[in-house]
This record gives C-alpha cells, structure tokens and sequence, in this order.
C-alpha cells in the first residue's frame, strides 16, 4: 500500500476545501487534499455554477420567445428554438473549464490531489481508495470539508420520475409539467429556469408563503413573477408520495389534490454530509446536524478542523471559502479569528434578491429600534431604461449613530451589489457614509444612495 504523509490534510475538494488547500500551499505547508469527484464540489460540478448557466439560457431564450410574439422596443424575432441537449452541453463545458482551472491552481500550489473515497481511521489517518488501488495518508492537521447533500423525503425517494437539483441539471428535455416540492431558493430558481424553457410548473411549498427565509417584502416581487410566469403556487401544502397513476399527492388548506407531473423536483434543503468519510468515527461534538467548531474552525479534537457546509448555517460556498482561506493561514501559523460580521445571501430567482445583515422584520423581533429607507427600482432611471423596473433597496440603520446594520435589494441584477452591500456592513459604514459617496448616473445602485438619503428624511428622487 502506497503512504503519504504531509503537514495538512483536506478531505473534500469543494469551494471550501480547495481554498483552504490553494491558501495553505501557498503559504508554504505541505499539502494533500481528498475527493472522489472531480475538483470544485457540488458547488462548480452540480450546483452554483450549472444551474447559473442554466437560468441565464433560460432568460435568453424567454427573451426571444417573448419578442417572437410581442416586438418590444421596436426590436422583433422568429420564433425561438430550444435543444435542451445542447444547453447543457454548453453548461457543461463551462463546468469542465473551471474544475481544471481548479485542478491546475491546486498544481500550481504545490497541492497534491487525491482522486479517490476517503475513509477515516483516526485524527491523523486516512486510507483513499483510489482507481490505482488503496493509498494511506498520514497527517499533523486534518480538514473536514464535506459539504452537504440534498435531502430526500421518504415518501419521494429520488429516481424515475422524482428527480433531485442534480438530476434537474442534468435533463436533455423540458419536461411537459413540472411539479417542485419545496418553494426556497433552489425550487425557485430552478422552477422558474424550466417556466421559462417552456414547462407548466407548480410549486408546493408547506410554509405560508414562498421564499420564508426572507421577509415579505422582499419575496413579494418574486411571487408576482410568477405570477407572470404562468407558475403555479400552492403555499401551506405538504406533499406526499405519487399515486398508482403517477400523480403527486397534496395536501393542501383547500383539500387534497393529485398533481399530474413528468417530472417531480424535491428540493426541500440539504443536509450535511456529517458521516461521509467515517466522520462520525470521530465522535466530535454535534450542534445539531452539524460538526460543532470555535472561532477559528477547531473541533473538539485536537488537530482536527471542519469548514463549510457540514459546520452549520449558512451553507453558503462564500462562507466555505472564507472559512477555509482562515484556517490555512493558521495552519501556517498566523493569528486568525472568525470575525465576519456579515454573509450576504443571494436568491438568483427572477427578480434576484440579495440580503446582507438584518432586515426590519428582524429587528423588530428583536426589540431593536432601527430607521430603514426604501427605494423603488421604478424611480431609477437605469432600471427604467432596461425594460425592468421591479423590486427596491432597502437600508436599515441605527436611529442613534446611522450605523447600517442590513441592506437588502430585490429586482434585475442586484446580486453582483452584493459585495458592496457586505463591505459596508464589514467596515461600519453609516448612511452619512453612503449617502456622502457620489455614485455613478444611471445605475441601478443608485438605488443604494437614494434608499440611505431616505432614511436619513431627505431623498431626492421621490
């Protein structure tokens, strides 16, 4: 049996894992990271990036299917034409090109990749079954980067007709009709794709409303999108199992339905992979579902560490990756500490939604007093001028020293605002701040300014 012994051990080469491995052999520490898949985690190979390109085919082609029909802007077209196999032939090209452009920066690092399934056997072995045959490694400190799985509902196990997020990705047809169990964030983003692409599609969703983890007024815009969109959506509904002729059985406030579907899509969240790889072996301290961890990553086991989605909310493949740029640097010896004081959170639905930090809503629970400014994508200029005037941004402050405590945009593209929301919570902005800072004309964060001069009892533009 071939041995390796190295400084740091990565089990799991996902956003995570090949980060914490990239910043670690940059650093100088000698280097293994572990995974049966291809570099890049569920993240690059069958989440993020995918279903990203995906929604993108699915607007453009929405787009020309629409002007097909309805010239707009004096622009027309013939009719649009889909092969869904090549979509996803194209997806899958841009999958390829960053999981090797990982494998080559692990490579150019100094990191030595592992192609195999791990097996734990204590906090400083691992045996790998590789396609070579079993390899052994031996290490000071070991990383856990296992990352998480769909959850699957025992009344709708995955395969034939009921399919998960990866299958989802995978499809070379538009499904006639589409049923998604499960109205978060992924449903979402994915039933929305597949409206778009053609499919009839339902949504049932056993919370009141869509989307519960934001507040109202943010998923507000999304739901009258779908709305649009022709999607349906059956909230307080709890789906069972299919019936003998293959329907999806509802449970809803009206009564029970059967929902005729060719292809049912779960996805009602995921779960860590907290056992993969003998972990549980282990014994560490549980949160939950969840790898327990301190400040900075450490374990109840000495030399052990645990990063990304098995450690706990929000499984974000962001946090992942600061979490793992921080525990390398302290492998290497440098003083770290968990210290964020905001993750933001972005729903790629249409609109898209961003939120960073706390919400009114949240505050109120809280028994916090905040002042918040609103401002609506149908006053700025930029949104106007692209045919799409849907959503706002929103500020939260502090009544006493302005400090801004949460920001949360809906409507057209406000994901890639979603850094600039962060790094004013990061550095402590005030709306003074921000109100102060000239932003450029016509741009839809505008919004930003205008929302922080509200807030402040003096916007301009409305």
């Amino acid at each position: 049996m071939r041995e390796i012994q190295c400084r740091l051990l990565v089990i799991g080469a996902g956003p995570g894992g090949y980060v914490c491995a990239i910043r670690a052999g940059q650093l100088g520490v000698d280097t293994v990271v572990v995974d049966a898949a291809p570099p890049g985690g569920t993240c690059l190979n069958v989440g993020c990036i995918p279903s990203k390109a995906l929604i993108h085919a699915a607007d453009d082609f929405h787009r020309l299917a629409q002007l097909s029909s309805t010239p707009s802007m004096g622009i027309s077209a013939g009719p649009a034409r889909l092969d869904l196999g090549a979509t996803m032939a194209w997806k899958d090209g841009i999958v390829e090109r960053l999981t090797g452009g990982v494998a080559t920066l692990l490579r150019k690092a100094k990191v030595r990749l592992v192609t195999g399934r791990a097996s734990i056997r204590d906090g400083k072995t691992v045996l790998v079954e590789t396609p070579e045959g079993p390899v052994q490694i031996r290490t000071e400190v070991l990383v856990l980067a296992t990352g998480s799985e769909p959850i699957e509902l025992p009344a709708l196990p995955f395969g034939g007709k009921v399919i998960s997020s990866t299958d989802a990705l995978a499809l070379t047809e538009v499904p006639g009709r589409l049923a998604v169990v499960g109205g978060g964030y992924i449903g979402l983003e994915l039933g929305i794709a597949y409206a778009k692409l053609g499919a009839e599609v339902t949504v049932v969703e056993a919370a009141p409303r869509i989307l519960p983890q934001y507040d109202a007024e943010l998923t507000r815009p999304v739901a009258q999108r779908l709305t649009q969109l022709g999607i349906r959506v059956l909230t307080g509904a709890r789906a069972g199992g299919l019936s003998d002729g293959g329907a999806l059985r509802v449970a809803g406030v009206d009564g029970a339905e059967d929902i005729q579907a060719d292809k049912v899509l779960v996805t009602v969240g995921r779960r860590p992979r907290a056992t993969a790889a003998g972990v549980d072996g282990l014994r560490l301290d549980m949160a939950g579902p969840f790898i327990r961890i301190d400040e900075r990553c450490r374990t109840s086991m000495t030399g052990v560490l645990a990063i990304g989605d098995v450690t706990g909310e929000p499984m974000l493949a962001h946090r992942a990756m600061a979490q793992g740029e921080m525990v390398a640097e302290l492998v290497a010896g440098q003083p770290r500490a968990w210290d964020k004081r905001a993750i933001p959170a972005v729903c790629f639905t249409d609109p898209e939604i961003v939120n960073v930090g706390i919400s009114p809503e949240e505050a109120a629970a809280a028994g916090r007093e905040v002042v918040t400014g609103l401002f609506p994508f149908a006053a700025n200029g930029r949104a106007m001028t692209a045919g799409d005037e849907a959503g706002f941004i929103r500020v939260t402050a502090r009544p006493d020293t302005h400090e801004v405590l949460g920001i949360q945009a809906v409507g057209a593209g406000v994901a890639e605002m979603a850094g600039g929301f962060a790094l004013a919570l990061e550095m402590g902005a005030r709306l003074e701040d921000i109100a102060g800072t000239i932003h450029a004309h016509p741009t839809r964060g505008e919004a930003l300014h205008e929302a922080c001069l509200r807030a402040l009892g003096h916007a301009l533009h409305i």
